[in-house]
């Protein structure tokens, strides 16, 4: 595993392009686009304001920049660097902006959700979308670009209303049976919308395209209810997290529930694999020399080495006790992802928040559970294969895969804090985030997690 030298970030703003070719970074009001390669600086883009958010079109032609303080999105061309495109939105305002899955339109919502511009690269026409409504995650494209999903708010009613991208004609327009919609998703493989209620009352309802309503579902009542949803890549489940600290996988053919996985505090059965993450001693191999070890005064906790230790059932994991009295609460099943061949699920519980969870979709089980030193930050799973690259804010990145896991210290200088991490499509790198600074990890092709720790044996 290699690493490349630190560079500048601002904002956390890093994205690799769609076709993998670049990489985007922002320092304040500069976008910088490098080789992937050779990281050399390939254009250097000068915007009217610091960057708030940056994405790149589907075909990796364009990136958008957006200044949501001046309300201003520019648009830079990587074919043609002398082009650009400057949206103003006035006194609209702006907090969000995204292109449409044609690369060719950028859709901003203007303040207080007002309505959604639709702005044409190509003919420079303008369409506008009235009442989106303002929750999680209100706007969905299907995986082929086909259509667009929104969820809106009129008349005290929550509906949802399907575009056609090609020509942005309304196609179906419904009403939903949600008290306060809180977010939609199409399955990937664009038949089914997943529609959750706000997290007051369990509701999580899938419609066909044509607006059919499929199946309702609902865990319990009179508790917190829904606080994450993914799909699995095939669609065939439907994953929901809930704030009861319990995942619920639902199945494609009758949208019942077939499983629920527990968080619980101590892990009891012996088939499942408990790593644990364990610090290095540093002055071990200084045997009984009476001077410390260089730099060991100054350098921060965080920069001492680690390792994954096996734990023997049964295994209590660190749990945080939440504040019953103030909103949000550090409960519930808060992140979960499918590794994309399907075959595993990992998740972190808030009231458990250094643990990741790795469950078995094909048996159904708890698989492995990763408990490290500091609270999970971020997690994500390699495009490619099943290896999953977590980050807890520290100066290590960690890597798992069904052949093992290992602790890897980000060099450089200072304290690297990985604060969050986003993978190559090739799998073969990842850029690492932190608060001022990223740089890129390269894992060798032959690399194989689990060679630098070795095999914990077959747990099966």
């Amino acid at each position: 595993m290699n690493f490349s030298e630190v560079f500048k970030l601002s904002s956390l703003l890093c994205k690799f392009s769609p076709d993998g070719k670049y990489l985007a970074s922002c320092v304040q009001y500069r976008l910088v686009i490098r080789d992937v390669n050779t990281l050399q600086i390939l254009q250097l883009y000068t915007c009217l304001d610091q960057i708030q958010h940056i994405e790149w079109s589907a075909d990796s032609l364009f990136i958008l920049c957006a200044m949501y303080k001046r309300g201003l999105v520019q648009v830079w061309s990587l074919e043609q660097p002398e082009w650009h495109c400057r949206i103003d939105e006035g006194s609209a305002g702006l907090v969000a902006s995204c292109w449409s899955p044609d690369g060719r339109h950028i859709l901003n919502t203007t303040e207080f959700h007002l309505r959604i511009t639709v702005w044409s690269l190509c003919t420079k026409s303008v369409s506008y979308i009235k009442y989106p409504k303002a929750c999680q995650q209100g706007i969905a494209f299907t995986r082929d670009g086909r259509y667009m999903a929104l969820a809106e708010r009129r008349d005290c009613k929550d509906h949802v209303s399907i575009f056609v991208c090609s020509d942005w004609q309304l196609l179906r327009h419904f009403d939903t049976e949600t008290q306060d919609l809180a977010g939609i998703e199409w399955a990937p493989n664009g038949c089914v919308l997943a529609v959750w209620d706000t997290c007051l009352e369990y509701k999580v309802l899938l419609y066909s395209l044509d607006g059919r309503l499929l199946s309702a579902y609902c865990a319990y009542e009179w508790s917190l209810g829904v606080k994450a949803v993914a799909w699995s890549p095939s669609s065939q489940f439907l994953a929901v997290g809930s704030y009861d600290g319990k995942v619920r996988i639902l199945n494609h053919v009758t949208w019942k529930m077939i499983t629920e996985f527990g968080h619980p505090a101590t892990v009891n059965n012996p088939k499942t694999v408990v790593y644990k993450e364990a610090e290095k001693n540093p002055q071990l191999a200084l045997g009984r020399l009476a001077f410390p070890a260089p730099r060991a005064a100054a350098s921060p906790a965080s920069n001492t080495e680690s390792k994954y230790e096996i734990a023997s059932a049964p295994v209590s994991l660190q749990t945080l006790k939440p504040i019953a009295d103030r909103a949000n609460p550090k409960i519930g099943v808060g992140a979960l992802a499918f590794s994309p061949d399907n075959y595993f699920l990992a998740t972190r519980s808030d009231s458990v928040p250094n643990a990741v969870w790795i469950w078995d979709i094909q048996k159904l089980r708890l698989f492995v559970v990763l408990e490290q030193l500091s609270p999970v930050r971020s997690f994500q799973w390699d495009p490619q294969q099943p290896r999953l690259a977590i980050c807890t804010g520290g100066s290590k990145v960690y890597l798992w895969s069904p052949a093992g896991c290992l602790s890897v210290q980000v060099p450089g200088e200072g304290d690297f804090q990985v604060l969050s991490l986003c993978w190559h499509f090739s799998g073969d790198s990842m850029a690492l985030l932190s608060k001022d600074h990223f740089c890129l990890c390269f894992l060798e092709t032959e690399e194989r997690v689990g060679t630098a720790f070795g095999r914990p044996g077959d747990h099966t």
